[in-house]
């Protein structure tokens, strides 16, 4: 099934979808469609990452943070996505996605998407990005601040630091590849 048709699915179950805390976890509903299979007739590894957009949507507007985005004119930016598969989806299975925010450091936002089908993750991708307005990077915790959160971020696994700090780390070889 097309994303734009999940995403305008999604947007028309939302006004009776209750509004959630920033921390709290939102979950869409979905199911396997033939368009999601690859060759080996389960959901391609890259539509992971194309559905845990609906999540993350479902997520901002739950949360209220499509408000705060709103009010500094800021856009969604996704920096770099990890994934981990653990279980493959058929054509017609139901599954649910799982959304949450793991918590920000000073430039990005770390948010999880758990896909799960009867009550098993199966996989996991995980996001960092930023919103970016006309003034710059909207900083995350004055982000969370706005979202009536506190503006320290809950800890962050060992491993999500270590993630970050290698994306950071292949960002510069690719500025010093663009250079030369």
């Amino acid at each position: 099934m097309n994303l734009w048709f999940r995403l305008l699915l999604m947007l028309l179950r939302r006004p009776w979808r209750k509004s959630v805390p920033g921390l709290a976890t939102t979950v869409v509903r979905m199911r396997v469609w033939p368009l999601d299979l690859d060759f080996n007739r389960h959901v391609t590894n890259g539509r992971y990452f194309t559905l845990a957009d609906v999540g993350r949507m479902d997520y901002v507007l739950r949360t209220g943070a499509f408000r705060v985005a709103l009010r500094h004119r800021a856009l969604p930016i996704v920096g770099d996505v990890c994934g981990k598969f653990r279980r493959e989806l058929k054509l017609f299975e139901r599954f649910e996605i799982h959304t949450r925010m793991l918590g920000w450091d000073d430039k990005w936002s770390f948010v999880e998407h758990c896909f799960v089908k009867d009550q098993r993750v199966i996989a996991v991708v995980v996001m960092r990005g930023l919103f970016r307005g006309p003034k710059g990077n909207v900083a995350p915790a004055e982000f969370a601040r706005e979202l009536g959160l506190d503006e320290q971020s809950p800890a962050l696994s060992d491993w999500l630091q270590q993630w970050s700090a290698s994306c950071d780390g292949l960002s510069l070889q690719l500025r010093d590849i663009e250079r030369a």
